[in-house]
């Protein structure tokens, strides 16, 4: 077990060397080998567990890591970072890698939490790495707004153990424990505590009523952290929603519907006008991100496991592998989408970019087009058992008609990335084309009939 925190300890140490960025890449990509290793020998203790669940998400995770270790070979050409800032960026690598695994894999509520700071923490100075004017002030508009969303997580988890302590005593504290022993505890106290840290965490992905500090702040860093932020903290994240809303359905499911369809459509609402009207690839990304996290917890919370984990695998995946080919689109013109498809000598660049900027709108044969049919199906079956079929039903329309025009939008850019007759030639290295090929084949080995069949057992 403790194998998992080696990777991020060797990133950490060899940061502070002189060190061939390639041997750091290297190593930076390990962290694949203990993620693979606790797939198949699962653990539980009273603090850590490696269950079907945390696994599947680490694993994904690792390979976001290996994406991003790889764009970092060539990064410091790309975006003039010298080699002070290059091991900067490492060095809180390694800190955030440690972060994010310990709250991925924990079973306590307390020690999810100290993970989550450790990522947050180390957040804002990998943002600080960027070369851009504005980058200090970004760094600290986020550790403003990652405290107030820490804080309300903490607040709340304060109230859930306080919900149980009088009957599970320490255990109170356990995923685990209160899961099982729901019917034990405080309801009245725990769906307050549970409503805190769900705002806290949908605040800190980006959800109403602040959908544009993350934007911004992806913006303003460099494209390898935009990466970090969709692909791995957000998964860190939301395996807490994940387990909290699993005990939330036994305590009162009704209001764990009412609560996450109204939250999710306030904020698909908000973010479907912001991203149409966006200007540039990173904000259209970084918005579309919130919009992929807000269908996972409606999944979610409507029961459909299956799609939720599905499309958020697939989310995991695509939008880091798109934040990354953002260097490689706006290196002649950013703030632009006009031509970026066009100018490369390798034709099988704008082809893998392609699929990738119109999978993650679900055109078939992407992994998000069956999550979302199965979990639009999970959500017309829950109405179906609804005291509220019409109102569910209506909820389900109004998500649609929101996605139809994200959908336009990435069809609309797309075109004009396209289309345009403006032609320059870009440099594409060898770890970029190796990181798109490494994110292309994770996506289609999701299509596969036993990567379905392992998802859907995940949760039984």
């Amino acid at each position: 077990m403790e194998l998992i925190f080696i990777p991020p300890i060797l990133i950490f140490i060899f940061s502070y060397f002189k060190i061939n960025r390639i041997v750091m890449s290297v190593i930076a990509s390990s962290v694949i080998i203990p993620a693979i290793y606790i797939l198949y020998n699962p653990f539980v203790s009273e603090y850590l567990m490696t269950d079907k669940l945390s696994s599947f998400i680490l694993l994904i995770s690792s390979i976001v890591g290996i994406g991003v270790s790889l764009s970092m070979i060539s990064a410091p050409k790309r975006l003039n970072l010298d080699e002070k800032k290059v091991k900067r960026f490492y060095r809180f690598f390694g800190v955030f890698w440690l972060g994010v695994t310990i709250s991925i894999l924990s079973n306590n509520m307390g020690l999810y939490w100290v993970g989550l700071e450790f990522a947050t923490l180390s957040t804002v100075y990998m943002i600080k790495v960027s070369p851009q004017k504005n980058a200090n002030k970004e760094a600290w508009k986020y550790l403003i707004v990652g405290a107030i969303a820490i804080s309300l997580i903490l607040f709340g988890i304060i109230l859930m153990y306080s919900s149980a302590k009088h009957n599970l005593g320490d255990y109170a504290m356990n995923f685990s424990a209160l899961q099982n022993h729901s019917n034990e505890i405080d309801k009245f106290l725990f769906e307050i505590g549970f409503l805190i840290s769900a705002v806290g965490m949908f605040i800190k992905m980006g959800f109403f009523p602040m959908n544009l500090w993350l934007s911004d702040i992806e913006r303003a860093s460099i494209y390898p952290l935009g990466a970090l932020f969709s692909g791995i903290l957000e998964s860190a994240i939301m395996i807490g929603f994940f387990r909290l809303s699993l005990i939330e359905m036994n305590v009162n499911y009704s209001h764990l519907i009412g609560f996450s369809y109204t939250y999710g459509i306030i904020t698909l609402f908000m973010v479907s006008f912001l991203l149409y009207k966006a200007k540039d690839y990173l904000r259209l990304f970084s918005l579309s991100g919130i919009e992929h996290m807000t269908l996972i917890a409606i999944f979610w919370v409507s029961g459909g496991y299956f799609a939720a984990l599905l499309h958020f695998a697939a989310h995991a995946l695509f939008k880091p592998a798109l934040f990354l080919s953002g260097g490689i689109l706006e290196q002649t013109k950013k703030y632009n989408f006009k031509g970026t498809l066009n100018g490369f000598d390798n034709k099988f660049i704008p082809l893998m970019i392609s699929l990738l900027l119109l999978g993650v709108i679900s055109l078939p044969p992407s992994p998000m087009f069956f999550s979302e049919i199965f979990g639009f199906k999970a959500m017309i079956d829950v109405a179906k058992d609804s005291n509220y079929f019409f109102l569910m039903i209506g909820a389900v329309f109004v998500i649609l008609l929101l996605l139809s025009l994200i959908f336009y939008k990435f069809v609309s850019v797309y075109q004009d990335a396209l289309y345009s007759q403006e032609k320059q030639t870009k440099v594409v290295y060898k770890s970029e084309i190796l990181m798109l090929v490494i994110f292309i084949i994770g996506l289609g080995l999701l299509l596969l009939p036993q990567s379905f069949e392992f998802i859907e057992g995940i949760m039984k």
